[in-house]
């Protein structure tokens, strides 16, 4: 199998125009179905199951889920006309702490569902002007526009789909 990158290693291409938004859009939509169409069937019991010291397949949605915040923040940060975003605080232990893999999968999966789509109706709402507002991207340190954070977005639900991939992949 390809190795996959780590996430705080990747770098993003962005600068895709605004006629793209309603593409990206659609993919931070579907994530969800997605998540729900991947962890069905599978026994609860094996969502639960670390692998080694990284996160089980539960874990990562309850990760997803706490990152909404981030990304409803962020908006919020653009709206504001903030010169840089919020900084992620990748905070380890909040996962922990929440506890993830005591919770059955569906009370990980319908938060997450109405955070997203919540979420994605901010977006709709945007008009071209709020659409293309800038800041500094704290970590990668270069402006990013709301599209590029969408896509940024998008990129982070793949790369933990990719990962519950691969747990549920392994024997």
């Amino acid at each position: 199998m390809i190795e996959r990158s780590r996430w705080l290693e990747r770098d993003f291409a962005f600068g895709l125009p605004l006629s793209r938004f309603p593409d990206v859009l659609e993919r931070l939509r579907g994530t969800p179905a997605r998540l729900e169409e991947r962890l069905a069937g599978s026994p609860p019991a094996r969502l639960s199951v670390r692998a080694g010291e990284s996160w089980s397949i539960q874990e990562n949605v309850g990760h997803l889920l706490l990152v909404e915040e981030l990304w409803d923040g962020r908006l919020d940060d653009f709206l504001a006309g903030a010169e840089e975003l919020r900084p992620a605080g990748y905070d380890v232990g909040r996962v922990d702490a929440a506890r993830f893999n005591d919770r059955p999968v569906d009370e990980l999966l319908a938060p997450f569902r109405v955070a997203r789509l919540r979420h994605v109706g901010r977006l709709e709402a945007l008009g071209s002007s709020d659409a293309g507002r800038t800041a500094l991207h704290p970590r990668l340190k270069r402006t990013v526009n709301v599209l590029d954070m969408m896509v940024f977005a998008a990129e982070h639900d793949d790369h933990h789909l990719a990962r519950i991939a691969q747990l549920l992949a392994q024997p």
